[in-house]
């Protein structure tokens, strides 16, 4: 699986760019699935068919965090805006990849102490993106304004640990992905949405069952894990300890039974979870209990250290697990 990983971190793909990610998707699943199909959002929606006449509905969104070009200066410098939640002290020095184009992030500052008060006070009106030109009608015909642009790092794999880029939730993806080519005997007919644009507005899950009745919606995500020095200690998950079934987050709580049916799911089979309640942020999870007239829903999630960053780090025996609880649900009665 760590080259799945690999790969599929390693795309482009940032909200509403997400066409390499969705055709990598399809190829990896099209064999292993019983319909597949694209939304007119471009939403990926595969289906594996049951006979207990429910419908359980497994999200992970395709998209990543990035960046668009906003305006480039007489010199070929980018000035960019955010394209979902992108934190400016993340990019300084960061990489970054318009069209192919490799830039790097520096901080604007005519003296020394503007420099210091700029690194200070980051925002992305004080910095800017470098792609090795020396003109604007250079940088235009690389990166014209609306260019969005990624994170352009890489894949570590540390043996029990891995890290990358879009973890983000190409994690999401890949144990879909690892799912649906392992599942067998599935009691539920199953959906796997892999969506687009949830880190702009979750849009995605707002359209992604329109076409479907769906009993149950799981959203799988990232979350933080807080093992770090010095982490906020009113959360507790870490890294190794099994997936996270969420109560709530920012945006959501998630559904009583739903979590119940998660955690005895996880208990009778001997997989290794935790509790997850997270003090910001949220999920697809929020945009399913919002559509149609409401669908009961929750998030699995795999702890992760550094998200939104280019080096967002999580484990492998997660990953694994949250594999293996899938599966499991699949044939969990309710």
């Amino acid at each position: 699986m760590k080259e799945l990983i690999k790969k599929i971190t390693e795309l482009y793909g940032p909200s509403g760019r997400e066409d390499q990610v969705r055709d990598f998707i399809k190829e990896q699943i099209k064999d292993h699935v019983d319909d597949i199909k694209t939304d007119k959002l471009g939403n990926l929606i595969a289906t594996k068919k049951g006979n207990s006449g429910k419908t359980i509905l497994f999200d992970a969104h395709m998209d990543e965090i990035g960046v668009v070009v906003t305006h480039i200066l007489d010199k070929g410098f980018l000035k960019v805006e955010q394209v979902g939640g992108q934190n400016p002290v993340n990019l300084i020095g960061s990489r970054l990849i318009f069209n192919g184009r490799i830039g790097v992030v520096g901080v604007e500052g005519e003296s020394e102490k503007e420099l210091k008060d700029n690194y200070k006070n980051l925002s992305l009106d004080n910095i800017f993106v470098d792609i090795g030109v020396s003109s604007k009608e250079e940088a235009e015909k690389i990166a014209p304004i609306g260019t969005f642009g990624t994170f352009a790092e890489g894949f570590v794999d540390y043996g029990n640990y891995c890290m990358s880029k879009a973890m983000d939730d190409r994690i999401g993806c890949a144990i879909l992905i690892e799912t649906i080519k392992n599942m067998k005997d599935n009691q539920h007919t199953v959906l796997f949405a892999f969506t687009v644009q949830e880190e702009v507005g979750l849009v995605g899950s707002f359209v992604s069952t329109f076409d479907y009745e769906v009993n149950r919606a799981i959203a799988i995500d990232v979350t933080d894990s807080l093992d770090t020095p010095k982490a906020l200690k009113r959360m507790s998950m870490a890294l190794g300890k099994g997936p996270c079934i969420k109560i709530k987050d920012n945006l959501s709580v998630s559904d009583r039974e739903v979590v119940e049916w998660i955690k005895n799911a996880a208990l009778a089979n001997n997989i290794p979870y935790q509790f997850e309640v997270l003090t910001f942020g949220g999920t697809n999870a929020a945009g399913y209990q919002r559509t149609k007239s409401g669908i009961p829903s929750g998030t699995i999630s795999i702890p992760t250290r550094y998200i939104h960053s280019p080096h967002e780090m999580l484990s492998y025996s997660d990953v694994e697990n949250t594999v293996k609880l899938l599966n499991t649900l699949s044939k969990t009665n309710f």
